[in-house]
This record gives structure tokens, C-alpha cells and sequence, in this order.
């Protein structure tokens, strides 16, 4: 974690936040952040605030239409009540304030003693308390009740709006408290956070597994379980809102799928779209989405969903116009299910032709069986060397083709064909565009007619000429060329001397498994390995091993 000290690591990021927006400033003694620019007199001001940890809450959203002012307590913990009491008497301009406050023991105490502070200054105050997260409700009603979580960020912005446009205290608190009982929560965490100046992270979770139910201060979940793929997760997340809130086909909701610090778009927007069609089947009609970091256990690695039944008069609010730092300026205000899309890119339909007498379909298909089989491995090497997406680029395009056909009736040019196009189509990146033109030139060579040992060795060598001249590799550079230039040697010599096809296969995978072993001890001057200099040397190039593979699995076919 980047800091100075643990001691000073909010003010510290407070004087980042101050420096990089307009409409904030910082009030050190006793402690706030407040609108620069004052409200209009009479219009209700909007206190909020909470631990520090749960950034961009609440102080990137200070701004209009949204919050005035935020008191921040150390990292998860509550502000203090002189904090709030003074913010609030330096936003309030004769409409009142309003309190929006977390469901935690700490906030709910001070934020109270605040209003009571209040009520000496005679300014009317009031609040609407925030308890969404399912996982800290208990069925017999004891207890602090449900933790304020990620509804707190809905809330702030309808009742942010409401004041906007002129609503009294009264009509904003109606509002607010109509969202907050509407709204509930699921999280989950793939991995614990870990707090400034920590050693240890604030729980223990094996890889492998996920902690359902988990809270945003770091509290470990109420069930530990193996990891699921993404639609049961949505489902285990989702279920739970859905009998709480009791909706029903046809209800209406705002939907949130939040990350909690250390969780990527891609991942969340991938969540999004399970609830999007796991909530479409149910009938349940998502009116806004709302998908990205909002409300974080500082770098936990996780997500929560959210769901708030809505009406026409709280979509009106939501859609108001806001200009807080971390408001999303172009959310959506319709949903539309895309679909299932499994995978994007070119479909393979392969040509009517005749099997060949000798395809060559049974040796592609063994060697793309036998890297689909062997990615676990080849993305280790690559993640020691490079950036570890050898693997997955290798899957990505050999997992499009349909290897019992390409054994059992695919001719030579179209098992090429179907290979080559798979790369290119596919895989991305220089190993997809290599293997992918790699392969063409093969393709290339079966369609001139008999696929012998000189078809072979002209595929390679054209191959290999196309490789150097695109991507610009030479031998010792620790690439894929390394095991290509001693495969092709070997061939030519073998058409000079007469050799039998398969001998010239084995002596070519023979002398490719000798050049992708030799990788093993160079630095690389290509590709991403390049990047990392000495910490690549001792491990063998993943693209020079599958060349070797490629000819080796030749052999016999």
C-alpha cells in the first residue's frame, strides 16, 4: 500500500482529493469537507460521512446534487460528534440538514449526539439511517440490525436531488427513508483487505474459495464456500434481496453491483450481466443500473449487489443532474440484456472437401490437445517470463475448433485453415497474429496439392520468414524463433539428403526441442520477456516449447 505513514495516511490522501477538485474544501480543525461553492438560503444541506477505507464514499461525492458536506473518521472508523456538529452548522443556510447516516454503532451514536448539539444552535435536523446488508441481519431482530453498505450511495443521490430542486427537510427525509427500506445487500470477497500499516490481512481466506456475506470494515462473511462460477454466485447474492424486498414479476429496481477497492471493471461489469438476465428471467424489471467502485473495503478484492424498488418519482431524482467527482457522468437510463455471448469473434464453418488420403487433420488435433492440456504449465513459464497470458491466448483460439472433426474427416487445408483462422480470429496479441500467420502458410501449402515432406518444409520456411519480417525476432532472442530456424534447417537438409517424411519430422522436432531448451539460459531482446531482463533467464520460452510440441506430434501421422 503507497503511504507515508500509517499515522497520516487519510490526510494525507484528504490533500490529494483537495488539490485534484474544485468544488471541495478542507476544514482540519475540527475536521470536514464541505461544498466551496455555499447552497442557495433555504435549500436543505446534506451531511454524511463515515471511516475513511470506504473511498469514494462519501467524499467524492460531495458536490451538487448530491452531498454538501462529509465528515471522515479515521480508516473504519466513525467520525466524531464535534466533527459533525460543526459541519453541519457550516452548511446549513436556513433549510435545515439532513443526517445520512451508515447503520454502525459508532456513526449512529455520534451523528445523534451531533443533533443534539444541533437543536442548542437551533437548527432543525434530522436523519435517514442506511441498512441494507442482509448478512448482519438476524432472524430473531436482536442486535445492531442490518450494516449500512452500498444503498448508502442511492440514497445520497435521490435525497441529494430532492434538496436540488427545492424539497423541504421533510419531504427529502420521506424520500430518503422510502429508498433505504427498499434497498438491500449482498457481498462477497475472493480476498480480505488489509489496513494501513497492517502485516497480516483482517482475515484468512484460502485461495480457492470466497467468503459470502462479508462486510465492508473487513468483517469476515457468514459462509465460507469453493468458488463459484458467476451465475450461481449472482444467484447465491441475488436470492436473498429478492425474498427480503419480496419482489415480485414486474417490480422495478435501480441495480448496483459495486466493487470493494481491489475488484476489476471487467469482472464487475461481467456480474452485471449475470444479474441482468438472472433478474430478467424472473421478470424483475432493471429501470438504472449503476456498475463500478463505489462503496470499498479499502483493497479488498470482491463485490456486492444491491437492488432498491423504485417509482417513477425516485427514477425522476436519480436521473437529476450531479456534479459530484465520483458520480458517473453518463449513467444508463434504460437496461438491455445483450445476451449470453460465450465468446466474441469470427465463426468456422469448414469448406465440403474430402478428406485427403494422408490428412494432416490427426496431427493438428493431437497438438492442439496437447497445449489445451498443458496451459496450466504454460502459463506458469510465462508468468515467470512475461506478462502470463501465453495460456490463456493459446486456449482462446484452440478451444474454438472442433478437434474430433478436425481427426476424423477435416482434410489438411482445412485443418489449417480452421487453425489459422482461429489465432488470427481469437487469440489477439503477437502470440494470436504469429501462430496465427504461422499456420496460414501450412494452409498455404496443403491446397497445392499432396501435403509431403516438401509442402512441409515450404510451409516452414515461409512461415518462419513471415515471422521474423512481422514481429522482426532472430535466433537468441528467446522467442518461438528459437525452436522455428533449427526445425527448418533440419527439414531443408532432410529434402537435400532423401530422408523419409517421418524421420524428418522426428529430427525436426528433435532439433525444435533443442533450440526451445537453449531459451532456457538467454535474456530476451523480444516480446513481453524483454520487459523483465534478467528475471526471465532460467525459464524456457512457452512459445518455442509449443513449436517443438507441433512437430513432435507430427510424427506417426
Amino acid at each position: 500500500m503507497f503511504m507515508r505513514s500509517a499515522k497520516t495516511f487519510v490526510p494525507d490522501s484528504l490533500r490529494g482529493l483537495i488539490a485534484s477538485t474544485d468544488d471541495i474544501s478542507w476544514n482540519p480543525d475540527p475536521g470536514y469537507l464541505m461544498r466551496a461553492h455555499p447552497l442557495p438560503r433555504e435549500q436543505v444541506a446534506i451531511v454524511s460521512g463515515g471511516g475513511s477505507g470506504h473511498e469514494p464514499l462519501h467524499a467524492e461525492f460531495i458536490g451538487e446534487g448530491m452531498l454538501t458536506a462529509v465528515c471522515p473518521g479515521l480508516v473504519f472508523t466513525s467520525p466524531n460528534a464535534l466533527q459533525i456538529h460543526e459541519a453541519s452548522k457550516a452548511v446549513d443556510v436556513g433549510g435545515g440538514v439532513l443526517h445520512i447516516v451508515k447503520n454502525y454503532t459508532g456513526d449512529v451514536l455520534n451523528f445523534g449526539i451531533a443533533r443534539e448539539l444541533l437543536r442548542e444552535d437551533a437548527i432543525d435536523t434530522d436523519v435517514v439511517l442506511v441498512d441494507d446488508d442482509l448478512a448482519s441481519e438476524r432472524a430473531d431482530g436482536n442486535g445492531p440490525g442490518r450494516r449500512g453498505t452500498a444503498a448508502t450511495v442511492v440514497v445520497e443521490k435521490v435525497c441529494g436531488a430532492a434538496a436540488e430542486r427545492g424539497d423541504s427537510l421533510a419531504e427529502v427525509v420521506s424520500i430518503g427513508r422510502q429508498v433505504a427500506e427498499s434497498a438491500r445487500s449482498m457481498a462477497v470477497a475472493l480476498a480480505p483487505c488489509t489496513l494501513p500499516g497492517a502485516t497480516e490481512p483482517s482475515f484468512d481466506l484460502p485461495a480457492g474459495q470466497m467468503e459470502l456475506g462479508i462486510g465492508i470494515h473487513g468483517e469476515r462473511g457468514r459462509e465460507r464456500v469453493d468458488a463459484l462460477p458467476a451465475p450461481e454466485l449472482v444467484r447465491r447474492l441475488t436470492d436473498p434481496i429478492i425474498d427480503s424486498l419480496q419482489l415480485v414479476r414486474g417490480d422495478r429496481v435501480i441495480a448496483v453491483v459495486n466493487g470493494l477497492g481491489a475488484t476489476h471493471p471487467l469482472e464487475l461489469h461481467l456480474l452485471f450481466a449475470e444479474l441482468g438476465e438472472y433478474l430478467d428471467q424472473k421478470g424483475i424489471r432493471i429501470e438504472r443500473p449503476l456498475v463500478g467502485t463505489f462503496v470499498t473495503a479499502l483493497n479488498m478484492a470482491g463485490a456486492s449487489i444491491t437492488l432498491v424498488r423504485v417509482d417513477d418519482q425516485v427514477l425522476e431524482l436519480w436521473d437529476a443532474p450531479c456534479s459530484a467527482p465520483a458520480w458517473p457522468n453518463s449513467p444508463a437510463r434504460t437496461y438491455s440484456a445483450v445476451g449470453p455471448s460465450g465468446s466474441f469473434g469470427p465463426t468456422y464453418t469448414p469448406p465440403t472437401t474430402p478428406t485427403d488420403n494422408e490428412s494432416a487433420g490427426p496431427w493438428v488435433a493431437a497438438w492442439a490437445q496437447k497445449v489445451l492440456d498443458q496451459e496450466p504449465a504454460l502459463t506458469d513459464l510465462d508468468r515467470r517470463a512475461g506478462d502470463g497470458d501465453f495460456g490463456t491466448n493459446m486456449v482462446a483460439a484452440l478451444e474454438q475448433l472442433d478437434l474430433t472433426a478436425m481427426r476424423d474427416s477435416y482434410s489438411t487445408s482445412t485443418a489449417f485453415d480452421a487453425i489459422s483462422q482461429a489465432y488470427l480470429g481469437h487469440a489477439g496479441g503477437t502470440s494470436g497474429a504469429l501462430f496465427g500467420i504461422w499456420f496460414r502458410h501450412f494452409y498455404r501449402a496443403a491446397g497445392n496439392g499432396r501435403f509431403d515432406l516438401a509442402a512441409v518444409t515450404t510451409a516452414a520456411r515461409a512461415g518462419l520468414d513471415n515471422i521474423t519480417t512481422l514481429g522482426g525476432a532472430r535466433p537468441g532472442d528467446k522467442t518461438m524463433v528459437d525452436a522455428i530456424v533449427p526445425a527448418v534447417e533440419a527439414l531443408e537438409e532432410a529434402v537435400r539428403s532423401g530422408t523419409t517424411y517421418d524421420t524428418a519430422l522426428r529430427q525436426a522436432a528433435n532439433a525444435a526441442h533443442a533450440g526451445a531448451e537453449s531459451t532456457e539460459a538467454m535474456i530476451a531482446n523480444r516480446g513481453r520477456a524483454s520487459y523483465v531482463g534478467e528475471a526471465a533467464r532460467g525459464v524456457i520460452d512457452p512459445g518455442a516449447l509449443v513449436i517443438a510440441w507441433f512437430f513432435e506430434c507430427g510424427t506417426g501421422h
